[in-house]
C-alpha cells in the first residue's frame, strides 16, 4: 500500500503534490514531502472530514481519486471516541494508527478480518447449551482438524493474508457458521468475533453485520472493548504505552514493538492540528 509521509521524496509525491493543487493548494511538484505538502494534506483531509495525519496513504489517495469515503473514519468518529473514554485524542490517533494500520476495509471493499484456526478449534469444544455432550464436541473438533487442518487446528498458522482470509472463513463458515465468525478478527481494531455478546451485540452475526457497516461501527466496537476493561483503559488514560500494548496485543507486544510505536505515534499526533481542533 501506498503511503507518503514527511521526508518521501519521489514521482509519487509530486503527483500527490498536483492533486492537491488541483484541490486548492498551492504547492510546488517537486516531489519532496515537506512542511508545507503535510500542511496541504492535513488542511484536505479536514476538509472532507477525513482523520487528519497528514500522510498520505490509502484513504486520502483514494478520496484524491475520487472514490467514495463515506464508510471511512472520521476526525470527528475519533472526537468523540476520545470524549466518551475521557482520554486524549492524541492517544485515540496513536492507537488507530498503530493497531489499525489506518484501514478497516481491504480493496475489495470487504472488512479487513484474520482467521485464526487454533481459535475455531477451540470454540468448537466449547458447551453453549445445557444438553451439550462436551466429550462430542471435542471428538468433533478432532475429527474436524484431521480432515481441515488449514482451518481447525491446535496451533495458530495457516494465514493466507488480504482477501484470501475471507475465503478461509467462508470455508470455516460452512463447518460452523457462529464459531467461525467467532474465530476471526475483524475491522480496523482487530476484535475477534467471540467477544461480541460481551460488548453487548446480539450476536456474533450482528457484529459482523456492522463490522461491513463503517469504520465508525469498528471504532465503536473497539471503545466498547476498552470500557469493558477497566485495567486496559487506566492504561490508555495514563499513556501506559507498554502496559496497553501488552493487555490489546499479547505478551508477545514487545517483539513487534507495540509500545515503541504507540509512544512515537502518540508524540506526534500531540499538539497537532488535530489536537488544536478538538480544542
Amino acid at each position: 500500500m501506498t503511503r507518503l509521509k514527511h521526508g518521501d521524496r519521489s514521482q509519487a509525491v509530486a503527483q500527490l503534490q498536483k492533486s492537491l493543487n488541483a484541490r486548492g493548494a498551492n504547492l510546488v511538484a517537486d516531489g519532496d514531502f515537506g512542511d508545507a505538502t503535510e500542511k496541504a494534506v492535513r488542511a484536505y483531509q479536514a476538509s472532507i472530514g477525513l482523520v487528519v495525519d497528514g500522510v498520505a496513504a490509502g484513504k486520502t489517495l483514494a478520496a484524491l481519486a475520487g472514490a467514495d469515503v463515506s464508510r471511512l473514519l472520521k476526525h470527528q468518529d475519533l472526537v468523540a471516541a476520545a470524549k466518551r473514554l475521557g482520554v486524549e485524542l492524541a492517544a485515540v490517533y496513536a492507537v488507530n494508527e498503530v493497531e489499525s494500520a489506518g484501514e478497516g476495509f481491504l480493496s475489495n471493499g470487504r472488512p479487513a478480518v484474520l482467521f485464526e484456526r487454533h481459535v475455531m478449534f477451540d470454540r468448537l469444544k466449547l458447551a453453549r447449551a445445557p444438553g451439550d455432550d462436551v466429550q462430542q464436541l471435542e471428538q468433533r473438533a478432532l475429527d474436524l482438524a484431521v480432515k481441515y487442518p488449514n482451518l481447525v487446528n491446535a496451533k495458530p498458522g495457516g494465514y493466507a493474508g488480504g482477501t484470501a482470509e475471507h475465503q478461509r472463513l467462508a470455508s470455516a463458515r460452512q463447518l460452523d457458521d457462529t464459531c467461525a465468525l467467532e474465530a476471526a478478527s475483524w475491522g480496523a481494531f482487530q476484535i475477534m468475533g467471540y467477544h461480541a455478546t460481551t460488548l453487548g451485540y446480539a450476536s456474533v452475526q450482528a457484529f459482523v453485520e456492522c463490522m461491513q457497516r463503517s469504520e465508525a461501527e469498528q471504532l465503536e466496537a473497539f471503545v466498547r472493548f476498552i470500557e469493558a476493561d477497566p485495567a486496559l483503559l487506566k492504561a490508555l488514560k495514563g499513556r501506559k504505552w507498554a502496559e496497553f500494548a501488552k493487555r490489546y496485543n499479547g505478551p508477545a507486544y514487545a517483539r513487534n514493538l507495540y509500545d515503541v510505536k504507540l509512544e512515537r505515534a502518540y508524540e506526534r499526533h500531540s499538539g497537532t492540528h488535530a489536537q488544536k481542533a478538538a480544542a
